[in-house]
C-alpha cells in the first residue's frame, strides 16, 4: 500500500532534523563507499574501473554478502511501514500473508540464477540473454518491460518516502524527493555493483537493529504491557475495532477476506518486481558458483520475519492506543487517509518512544529507500550501457568506455527517476492505483523470460508476442471486471482489489498459454551451446576494438580480471583448428530451426567455429556442482511454496479467533525470526568474509605503519 497524495499529518519533528538526517546519512554513506572502493582496489585487487567489476562484481561475491544484499534490496518500505498500516486496517493475517509474499520469488531467482550460470556463464544482464536468443526485436520488448517495471517500483518508493517525510516533519516533498536519491547516485556511480553490496550490508545491519529495537521498545512500554497486555487491550477494544470481512470482525483471526486478497495481489506484484528486475539477476551473476542458491534462499527465509513480526506488533499496538491521550492525533480522529499514508508506524513510535524514536524511524526509512534505489541504479545503468549503448549505439565500445557510460547513466537515471517522482507528486497520482496496475504491466514478461532459460522450444515469435498479448489480456480482464462488478470504469473502480487481482492473474498466466501455442508455429529446438558461441563472438569483437583503440589498451593494461575472463572464454572453443563452415552447420540443423532463427545464429556465430567445437568454460566438476545446486534450488522453491502457501496458513483460515496463549506464541515466533534474520544476513556475512576483511584490515594497518614510520 503506497501513499495517498495530499495527506498531511501531525508534525512530529522539526524540518531541520529531517534535512540533517537525509543530508548527513547521504554524505556518510558516500564517505564509507569511497573508502571501501579504495581499500578494495589497493588490497583486494578489485577495481571498479572495469565493466566486470562495475556490473557483476567480478562474479566473486560469497554466500553471506549475497544473502545480505538480496535481503536489503528486497526490504522495501512496504515490509516495514506499510505492513504495519495494513495490519491496522485488516488485522494480524496481513503481516503473515505479506511475509509469504516475499519468500518464493527470491527462491525462484535462486534456481533461475544457477541455470543462467549453466547456460550463459558470462552474462551481465537478463536482457543480454534475451537478445542472444531472440534478436533485437525481442530485446527491445523486454527492455521496455524491465525499465518500466524498474521505474514504477523505484519512483513509487521515492514518492512514498518523500510523502512520509513531508507528513512527519513538514519538509517540502520536492526537497525530500531530491535528497533521497542524490547520495545513492554518488556512491553507486563511483563503486558500481560491489559498492551496492557493501552499502546493502550496512543498510541491512542498521535496519535490522532498528526493527528489533522498535519491536521491543513498543511491546515493553507500560501503555502496552508486553504480548499479554497487548492481547488484553485488543480484546477490550474489540467493539470499537470491527473489521469488515474478518471472522467476527476480529483483528485476531486468519480468516480475513481482505487480507488474503491483498496477499495474492502482493505475490504477483512482488514476483514481477523480482524476476523482471535486472538487479536481482545481476546479483546472481555476481555470486560465486557455490553462493547463489544458499545466499538467495537464506535471504528468502530471513525476510519472512520482518513484515510478520514488526507489522503485527506495530499494527495491533496502534489499534490499542489510537484513541488514547498519548497518540499524536488525539483527541482528533486517526483518519483512513492518514493510515493509507503510512502514518501508523511513526505515530505509534512517537507516542511510545518519543522524539529520538522518530529520528530512528527516519534512519530506517532512509535505509529502506536507498537500498532499493542503489539496486535500481546499477540495474538501469547496466541496461542502458550494455543493452542499449553497446548493442545499438557503439558495438565496438571498449571496456573503459562502457564503465564511463555506466557512470553517466547512473546519474541520468537518478535525475530521471527524481523527475518521475516529482511528476507523480504534482500530477496527483494515486499510488495505490499504480500499485495495482504495476502487476498487470510487469507480469506478462515473467514466464517468457523464465522459459528463455528453461525451455528450448520457445520460439522467437512466441517470446516477442506472448508478453504483449498477456498485457492486453490482463488489461482487458482488469477493466472488464471493474465494469462487471461496479458498473463503470474509473480510477476508483479500477483501484479496487478484486479487479486488480483478476487482472494480475490473467496477465501472469496467459503468456504461458500464448507461448506454447505460438511456438507450435514453425517449431524448433534451441541449441544451448549457441549462448556460449555468441559470448565468444562478443568478446572477440571487444578484443578487436582494443587493438585499434588506445583507450582500450589503457583499459586492458589496468584490468587483469578482464584478461582472465577473455582467456577463459577463449578456452570454451575446444578445437579451434577444425575448419568448419557455418553455412554447413546451419544447413545441417535447419530441420530444427525456423528461417529467422537460422539467420540469428548465422549472424551470431564467429567464422570457423562450429557448435560441435564449443565446450563449456567451466570444468566438469564445476558443472556437476551447478547442476546439483540447480536441483536443490527447485526443491527449496517447492518447499517454501508448499509450507508458506498451504501447510501453514490454510489450516488457520477457519472460524477461529486467536486465544491469548496462541497469540503470544505466534508473535514470539515472529520476533525470534527477526533475530534469525539478524544472524543470517548481518553476523554470518562477517564470518563468511572474514579472510577478505582481515586482508583489507592488514593492508590498511601496514600502510598506516609505513606512513607513520616515514614521518
Amino acid at each position: 500500500m503506497s501513499v495517498q497524495l495530499g495527506v498531511s499529518g501531525v508534525a512530529l519533528i522539526p524540518q531541520a532534523t529531517g534535512y540533517g538526517v537525509l543530508i548527513g546519512l547521504g554524505v556518510a554513506f558516500c564517505g564509507v563507499i569511497l573508502g571501501a572502493v579504495k581499500i578494495q582496489k589497493a588490497y583486494l585487487s578489485e577495481d571498479s574501473g572495469t565493466s566486470e567489476m562495475f556490473m557483476v562484481a567480478n562474479r566473486s561475491v560469497g554466500t553471506g554478502l549475497t544473502a545480505s544484499a538480496v535481503f536489503s534490496s528486497w526490504m522495501w518500505i512496504n515490509e516495514t511501514v506499510f505492513s504495519a498500516a495494513m495490519c491496522y486496517k485488516f488485522g494480524l493475517a496481513v503481516p503473515f500473508w505479506w511475509a509469504t509474499g516475499l519468500c518464493f520469488q527470491i527462491a525462484l531467482m535462486a534456481a533461475l540464477g544457477v541455470l543462467a550460470k549453466i547456460r550463459v556463464p558470462y552474462a551481465h544482464t537478463s536482457l543480454e540473454i534475451i537478445r542472444m536468443r531472440y534478436g533485437n526485436i525481442g530485446h527491445v520488448v523486454f527492455i521496455v518491460l524491465n525499465i518500466t517495471n524498474n521505474v514504477f517500483g523505484c519512483a513509487s518508493m521515492i514518492l512514498t518516502g518523500s510523502q512520509l517525510i513531508f507528513g512527519i516533519s513538514g519538509m517540502h516533498f520536492v526537497a525530500a524527493t531530491i535528497l533521497i536519491p542524490i547520495g545513492v547516485v554518488l556512491y553507486t556511480a563511483v563503486g558500481g555493483l560491489k559498492a551496492t553490496f557493501l552499502t546493502d550490508y550496512l543498510h541491512t545491519t542498521i535496519a535490522l537493529v532498528l526493527i528489533i529495537y522498535f519491536t521491543f521498545s513498543v511491546l515493553t512500554h507500560e501503555a502496552v504491557g508486553g504480548l499479554g497486555g497487548l492481547y488484553d487491550k485488543i480484546i477490550a477494544t474489540a467493539g470499537d475495532n470491527i473489521i469488515e470481512g474478518n471472522y467476527k470482525g476480529s483483528l485476531l483471526t486468519m480468516k480475513s477476506e481482505n487480507a488474503i486478497i491483498w496477499g495474492l495481489i502482493l505475490k504477483f506484484g512482488n514476483l514481477a518486481l523480482v524476476v523482471m528486475d535486472t538487479a536481482f539477476w545481476q546479483k546472481s551473476f555476481a555470486t560465486e558458483v557455490k553462493a547463489t542458491v544458499p545466499g538467495y534462499n537464506l535471504a528468502a527465509v530471513a525476510i519472512f520475519g520482518i513484515p510478520w513480526g514488526l507489522g503485527t506488533v506495530i499494527g495491533l499496538t496502534t489499534r490499542a492506543i489510537h484513541n488514547t491521550a498519548i497518540f499524536p492525533t488525539y483527541p482528533g480522529e486517526f483518519t483512513l487517509a492518514q493510515v493509507n499514508a503510512g502514518f501508523v508506524m511513526p505515530y505509534t513510535i512517537k507516542a511510545l518512544i518519543g522524539d529520538h524514536g522518530i529520528v530512528a524511524f527516519l534512519v530506517l526509512l532512509f535505509m529502506a529507500l536507498t537500498s532499493t534505489i542503489s539496486s535500481s541504479m546499477i540495474a538501469v545503468s547496466s541496461i542502458l550501457s550494455f543493452d542499449v549503448y553497446k548493442t545499438y549505439i557503439n558495438p565496438k565500445a571498449s571496456d573503459k568506455r562502457l564503465v564511463h557510460v555506466s557512470h553517466i547513466t547512473v546519474v541520468i537515471h537518478g535525475i530521471f527517476i527524481t523527475g518521475v517522482s516529482l511528476a507523480l507528486n504534482y500530477g496527483g497520482a494515486n499510488m495505490t492505483w499504480i500499485g495495482y496496475f504495476r502487476p498487470i504491466l510487469s507480469c506478462p514478461g515473467i514466464i517468457p523470460l523464465a522459459l528463455t532459460l528453461c525451455w528450448s522450444g520457445q520460439t522467437r515469435l512466441a517470446a516477442i508476442i506472448s508478453p504483449i498479448l498477456g498485457f492486453f489480456t490482463g488489461l482487458s480482464i482488469w477493466l472488464g471486471t471493474a465494469h462487471a462488478i461496479y458498473g463503470e470504469i474509473n480510477m476508483t473502480t479500477t483501484g479496487a482489489s478484486l479487479p486488480a487481482l483478476y487482472g494480475a492473474i490473467g496477465s501472469f498466466f496467459s503468456p504461458a498459454l500464448y507461448s506454447v501455442l505460438i511456438s507450435q508455429y514453425k517449431p524448433y529446438k534451441f541449441d544451448w551451446r549457441q549462448f556460449l558461441v555468441i559470448e565468444i563472438t562478443e568478446q572477440a569483437q571487444l578484443e578487436e576494438s582494443g587493438k585499434s583503440s588506445d583507450e582500450e589498451k589503457d583499459g586492458n593494461n589496468s584490468s587483469s580480471s578482464e584478461k582472465t575472463r577473455t582467456d577463459t572464454k577463449s578456452a570454451a572453443i575446444s578445437n579451434p583448428e577444425k575448419d568448419s563452415d557455418i553455412e554447413n552447420d546451419a544447413t545441417n540443423t535447419s530441420d530444427q530451426k525456423s528461417p529467422s532463427d537460422i539467420a540469428i545464429t548465422k549472424a551470431a556465430l564467429p567464422k570457423n567455429v562450429s557448435l560441435d567445437d564449443v565446450c563449456h568454460p567451466f570444468n566438469d566438476d564445476t558443472l556437476r556442482e551447478l547442476h546439483r545446486w540447480y536441483r536443490i534450488a527447485w526443491f527449496m522453491f517447492a518447499g517454501i511454496v508448499l509450507v508458506s502457501f498451504i501447510l501453514w496458513p490454510m489450516p488457520l483460515y477457519r472460524d477461529y479467533v486467536f486465544g491469548k496463549t496462541f497469540f503470544k506464541s505466534w508473535t514470539t515466533v515472529a520476533i525470534i525470526w527477526q533475530f534469525f534474520a539478524f544472524f543470517a544476513v548481518v553476523v554470518y556475512p562477517l564470518y563468511d568474509g572474514r579472510y577478505e576483511i582481515l586482508k583489507g584490515v592488514r593492508g590498511v594497518w601496514n600502510e598506516g605503519k609505513q606512513r607513520f614510520s616515514s614521518h
